[in-house]
This record gives structure tokens, C-alpha cells and sequence, in this order.
């Protein structure tokens, strides 16, 4: 089998695959700054993306863009960083499984359903190959200081194996159990994240309704039985967090399109397990409001904006 040699650029005859030979799939928002990250540990990576704007971004980041999907088998790990679970796997029946060598590493980042977690489990595994799956946490700032959080699912032994390639694009790596338990752990994490968020911005609107200022209610609030996340690290309101969206136009870092779509998930899965779950549920569907309404561009944070005009009249 012929393979492309990283270094020159170019395809060789051979059987051998350099094991530091990254095929990337996916190189969006958070893709390429984590497959950037990889080339900046020393990896060659071969990446791939139908969008011709991030083919472009990813070769200027030192990354060889081949032509097909299929090309980007030709390594010992393929990871895949795709929008939805039909994604991953039309991915996987495009050709990717069947170019790839027996016992490839798929190692998919994406943020799926535990049940397509499971299925790209079971094709790669039919097809030969070993499989992980590892959602990350961390939002594009985290992807390029590549101080991402992943959380694992899968073999112990494939954990062990993907841990130092994780290492390279993140800084904290859970193994959460068998496969499927990473994408069962983001669901959980990021429901509370959408629901935490509400509450920080339904409560700083009340806040400005009763005269209190925002870096008043941020200090209290950081210091007491209040303080979470939403509010000390990612403050929906302009002030108090410099690094926050919110002093920046709200600019994702987490996209609402990317929250609305985190929320189904978990909402799909509270109803699917007859969990008594209404916050949850109610908060995926503020996010699928927000998002339907002004297009999920902008961060999640953004949602203040909305509780805002929504609250609008005498106060």
C-alpha cells in the first residue's frame, strides 16, 4: 500500500506509517486549533474538511490538507471533530473504516448521542480498528491554548493509548468508562452549563432591575454559595470578567448553536432514560428558541441579551 510521506509532501511506496501521523477530520473552530496543536507537538498530520475556508486556514497552520476523507486513513490515530453523529458515521461509510490498516486508533472528539457514540464504536471495531470516544470541554479558547478537557470512553487499555496524543491538545483526560461514557459525561457536564447560564443571566437582569450594579452583584455573588463557572470565569454581563464574550460582543467562544445542539442531546437522553429532568428540558428549549430566532452565532452568554429585551417594560 502506497503512503504519503508527511515530510516531503509527496506518496511513497512502502508499508510503513510514521507512528506520529495524525489523520484529522474536521478542522473547524475547535478542530484546527487542536490539530494545530498536534503539528506543534512534533506530529505530521494529514487533514481533511469540505470546507474549502478551512482547508485554506489549516494549511497556512502547518497541516498537509489532502483531497479525500479516505487519504486521511493513512495514520496510526484518525480522529474526527464533526458537527453530529451522522456526520461521524457517513464518515466512516464513505471509505474512511475500509482505507484505513487494520488496528487504527479512531479516536472521535465530536459531540454525538451516546447512542452514535456507541454505533461509530461498533463500526470501527467490525471494521478491525480500535475505538474511543473522547468529547472535549474547554470551548475554542481551551482548543488553542490546548488546555482542553477530555472525557474518555472506552477500553482501558485504548484509554492508555490515546492518553499522551489527548495530552497534546488538552491538559485534563477522564476516563469515564466503557465506550460511550465520554459523550454520556459531556451531555451531563453541559447540561448543567446551559442551566447554571440561565440562572446567572435571568439573575443579573433582576439585579439591574433593582438598581444593583453588575460588578456589586459579581463580587457578592463570587464570593458566596452562588458562585459557579457562568458567572466567575465566563460572566454573561460586560465588567466584571475581562476574558469574558460579554467584553467582546459576545464572540463565541461557545457558540448558542453549539448549546441548543448540546441541550437536544441531553434532553433526548433525559427522555430516553424517564428522568425527571424539567430544568434541563426547559433550558434546551429557551437555547433552541434563542438559536431559532437570531441564528446561534453568537456565544451562549448572549442569552443575557435575551432575558433583557424579554424583561422590557415598567419596572
Amino acid at each position: 500500500m502506497a503512503t504519503i510521506n508527511p515530510t516531503e509532501g509527496n506518496v511513497v511506496a512502502g508499508d510503513q506509517r510514521p507512528e506520529e501521523t495524525i489523520g484529522f477530520i474536521g478542522m473547524g473552530h475547535m478542530g484546527l486549533p487542536m490539530a494545530a496543536n498536534l503539528v506543534r507537538a512534533g506530529r505530521h498530520v494529514l487533514g481533511f474538511d469540505l470546507v474549502p475556508a478551512a482547508r485554506v486556514r489549516a494549511a497556512e497552520a502547518g497541516i498537509r490538507v489532502v483531497d479525500a476523507v479516505t487519504d486521511a486513513a493513512d495514520a496510526s490515530t484518525v480522529i474526527t471533530m464533526l458537527p453530529s453523529g451522522a456526520h461521524v458515521h457517513d464518515a466512516y461509510a464513505s471509505g474512511l473504516l475500509d482505507a484505513a490498516r487494520p488496528g487504527t486508533m479512531f479516536l472521535d472528539c465530536s459531540t454525538i448521542s451516546v447512542a452514535d457514540a456507541a454505533r461509530a464504536h461498533d463500526l470501527a471495531v467490525a471494521a478491525g480498528h480500535r475505538s474511543v470516544d473522547a468529547p472535549v470541554s474547554g470551548g475554542v479558547g481551551g482548543a488553542e491554548a490546548g488546555t482542553l478537557s477530555f472525557m474518555v470512553g472506552g477500553d482501558p487499555a485504548d484509554h492508555a493509548a490515546v492518553s499522551p496524543l489527548l495530552s497534546e491538545m488538552g491538559a485534563k483526560i477522564f476516563h469515564c468508562g466503557p465506550p460511550g461514557s465520554g459523550q454520556a459525561a459531556k451531555i451531563c457536564n453541559n447540561m448543567i452549563l446551559g442551566v447554571s447560564m440561565l440562572a446567572v443571566s435571568e439573575a443579573f437582569v433582576l439585579a439591574e432591575k433593582l438598581g444593583l450594579a453588575h460588578q456589586a452583584m459579581f463580587d457578592v455573588v463570587a464570593s458566596s454559595s452562588g458562585a459557579c463557572w457562568s458567572l466567575t470565569s465566563y460572566c454573561p454581563v460586560p465588567g466584571p470578567v475581562p476574558t469574558s464574550p460579554a467584553n467582546h460582543d459576545y464572540r463565541p467562544g461557545f457558540a448558542t448553536a453549539l448549546m441548543a445542539k448540546d441541550l437536544s442531546l441531553a434532553a433526548e437522553a433525559v427522555r430516553a432514560n424517564d428522568v425527571d429532568g424539567p430544568v434541563g428540558l426547559l433550558a434546551e428549549e429557551i437555547y433552541r428558541r434563542y438559536r431559532d430566532e437570531f441564528g446561534g452565532g453568537d456565544d451562549f452568554s448572549a442569552i443575557v441579551t435575551d432575558i433583557r429585551a424579554r424583561s422590557a417594560g415598567d419596572s
